[in-house]
Formats: C-alpha cells, sequence, structure tokens
C-alpha cells in the first residue's frame, strides 16, 4: 500500500504490514535510507538504541517516539495522519508497518499471499502496490 511519511519532510512511499511485527505502539520501521530523506540520520537526541527479536534472531535498530505522522493513500481515499514511533533499520529495504499502526490505519489483509486488503469501513478489495525499495 502507499503511506504518505511526514517528519521535516514529506514522502510518499510503499509499505508492507507485517502481521508479526508485534509491539505495544504504532510503529513504522524504515530503512536507513529513508530516514535520512525524512531528516531522522543521523538519529537526533531523542532517539533510543533498543533490540528488537526477528525471525532471524535479534537486532538493534534507533527508535525515534512519535517522529512520523503517517497516511495511508489510495486513488479514492486518504486515511490517517497517525502519529507513530519510527525504527531506523540498515537492514531492511521496505517500510514495513507494525500491527498496533495498521489498526489505526484501519487496514484488514484480506489475503498475504495476493497482497488483497481493505479498510476495515468498506467492503470493497484493494490490491498491493509495487514495493518501493529504500537501498
Amino acid at each position: 500500500m502507499k503511506l504518505r511519511i511526514r517528519a521535516s519532510r514529506v514522502i510518499e512511499t510503499t509499505a508492507l504490514v507485517n502481521t508479526g511485527f508485534e509491539v505495544e505502539r504504532p510503529q513504522l520501521l524504515i530503512p536507513l535510507r529513508l530516514a535520512k530523506e525524512l531528516g531522522l540520520w543521523p538519529p537526533p537526541p531523542s532517539a533510543e538504541l533498543i533490540e528488537l527479536g526477528t525471525a532471524g534472531g535479534p537486532v538493534r535498530n534507533y527508535m525515534v517516539p512519535n517522529a512520523l505522522e503517517v497516511w495511508v493513500i489510495t486513488e479514492d481515499r486518504e486515511v490517517g495522519s497517525v502519529t507513530c514511533d519510527a525504527l531506523i533499520s540498515n537492514i531492511e529495504t521496505e517500510v514495513l508497518i507494525d500491527d498496533k499502526l495498521a489498526g489505526e490505519l484501519k487496514i484488514v489483509i484480506l489475503n498475504p499471499a495476493t497482497g488483497e486488503w481493505r479498510f476495515y469501513d468498506e467492503t470493497i478489495t484493494r490490491h498491493t502496490e509495487s514495493p518501493t525499495y529504500w537501498v
């Protein structure tokens, strides 16, 4: 899906909902290159270095609390804004939406294999966008 992300600048990019990305607060994992584009690298003084458990083992990322405003944008609709933490990754190349942020943005995954989704207050089926890689 396509997101509009605002920090010190506004950027539109695609993102994946990662249903295994379970945290306590809305968070958006952003690749290092996107963090630079948004003015979040080098990390601001409010950033914390945290360790996250992943399927490939623990990783350390900077977390910048309440650093981003995020909207889902489609051809006919815009949902948001939601304020969320930025997780800055030097490993990931795509933007990842956590479970809490997906819920706040009213995203319902219909079929993860085919990329079908909708907003929870509608009945139409939407299809995922082509990925954007931040390498």
